[in-house]
């Protein structure tokens, strides 16, 4: 998995985090932790506010 599969993030972090509530996260949690995904394998420098924007928002989507 790489940055820009951000619907796959959110439904692996959906599943790894159930009880975590995406709004309340901040970002670096966030990358720290779509980095700790088993199937995450790419560059930490690949990643900017606008990615972690787009898979806070497919999160909160997938949690509709």
């Amino acid at each position: 998995m790489r940055w820009t599969d951000v619907s796959d993030i959110a439904i692996e972090l959906l599943e790894a985090h159930p009880e975590a509530n995406p709004l309340a996260l901040n970002f670096v949690d966030l990358r720290d932790w779509v980095m700790a995904l088993p199937d995450f394998d790419d560059d930490p420098k690949h990643c900017g506010e606008k990615i972690l924007e787009a898979i806070q928002a497919a999160w909160i989507e997938e949690l509709d």
